[in-house]
């Protein structure tokens, strides 16, 4: 039997979530997009409600929860302000699931711990200049030196990289073995040698920080390594395979939004002396964005599902985010065309949406990366 119900406890926390979104994102949303302005009191009540470590246990300072109770608070989030989720679900998704998955205990204690209780936030740093998709063509080197590490070299497009507290970097430490080549560190901002540098004006999601990291004679201790030398980039990509669950969730909010501001527009503006959501034309884009936008989520939930029954959910997690982030695309640019020349304009905050929207098709892998995942899968 398939039983799409939410327990009493997935309700509550959906409820909990989006009443959270309505009373502290939607004030300020579209000024600190114009601003580029980090959500920094936003992201610490969200840490005291345990919304920045949903899925550690609670041993380790999380909340404890399941990976349908994240996405449903993912949702909510991302149908306000995507920015914010973003940094929520990197925290969450990259930071917080990598140490938990394959961190020591003493590194749980000491980086999970506050990570997961909000005190402290997490950034994740896998792409160089010269590598984004092509994670393994990565540069940055760590050379042992006794017990401690010694790195040099720049990563680009680390989201929270200006107002995180740590960062998870992945980089080489042995060169000439491709991707067992690559190790995984914990960098705690501060350390000696690693200096933030600039601040991307992007297109979308401005509210959240992203910027370039500079590592300089970076010296960390053996301890800051999580796992193995070698073993970096499974834990990497292991890491983005769970992610992808979390930014299809994403997608699906902004979806989400941008059809009930769609619908409620189609009520209430009038031309040729009826309301336009009388417009066979209005009519056909809405049913189109409420049927893939209830596709979308339902494939969100089955990665989710299979994830928390410890299954095999790549596949899923990819599909999952190759359809919701086209749906978000779709769903926003139909919006801002049913809106017309309003749509156009800041103050309506539906322009937001559609620049927001085209990052869920680029980050934790661009939806060509996630047809090749799709087809490697199915064919392994």
């Amino acid at each position: 039997m398939i039983d799409f119900s939410l327990s009493s406890e997935q309700e509550m926390i959906r409820s909990m979530s989006k009443k959270f979104a309505e009373d502290n994102l939607l004030p300020g949303v579209i000024e600190r997009d114009e601003k580029s302005e980090f959500p920094s009191a936003q992201i610490k009540k969200m840490g005291e409600l345990g919304l920045m470590g949903m899925m550690v246990p609670e041993k380790w300072g999380g909340a404890g929860l399941d990976t349908i109770s994240y996405v449903l608070a993912i949702e909510e989030i991302a149908a306000i302000e995507l920015a914010t989720s973003t940094i929520m679900s990197v925290n969450n998704s990259l930071v917080c699931q990598v140490i938990l998955d394959s961190g020591s205990d003493i590194q749980k204690e000491k980086f999970l711990n506050p990570l997961a209780e909000g005190k402290k936030l997490g950034a994740y740093s896998l792409s160089e200049p010269q590598s984004g998709s092509d994670a393994v063509n990565m540069k940055t080197f760590a050379e042992k030196d006794g017990n401690h590490y010694v790195i040099n070299g720049t990563k680009n497009w680390v989201t929270s990289g200006e107002n995180s507290d740590l960062v998870l970097l992945f980089c080489i430490t042995e060169k000439g073995k491709g991707s067992k080549g690559i190790s995984a560190f914990i960098i705690e901002k501060g350390t000696p040698g690693l200096n933030i540098g600039k601040k991307e004006n992007k297109l979308g999601i401005r509210a959240s920080d992203t910027c370039e990291l500079y590592f300089k004679n970076c010296r960390v201790k053996e301890e800051n390594r999580i796992g193995s030398e070698g073993q970096g980039f499974a834990i990497a990509m292991q890491a983005l395979g769970s992610g992808r669950i979390g930014i299809a969730a994403q997608a699906v909010g902004l979806a989400r939004c941008a059809l009930e501001k769609s619908v409620s527009y189609a009520k209430e503006r009038k031309q040729f002396g009826q309301l336009i959501g009388k417009f066979g034309a209005i009519q056909n884009k809405l049913a189109i964005m409420a049927t893939n936008i209830n596709a979308a989520r339902l494939l969100v939930w089955h990665a989710a599902y299979l994830k928390d029954q410890g299954k095999d959910y790549i596949k899923e997690s990819s599909i999952a985010k190759l359809f919701a982030s086209s749906t978000a695309m779709d769903a926003a640019s139909d919006c801002v065309q049913i809106y017309g020349g309003y749509g156009y304009m800041q103050e309506y905050g539906v322009e937001r949406l559609m620049r927001d929207a085209k990052i869920t098709e680029i980050y934790e892998g661009t939806s060509e990366i996630q047809q090749l995942v799709i087809a490697r899968q199915l064919i392994r």
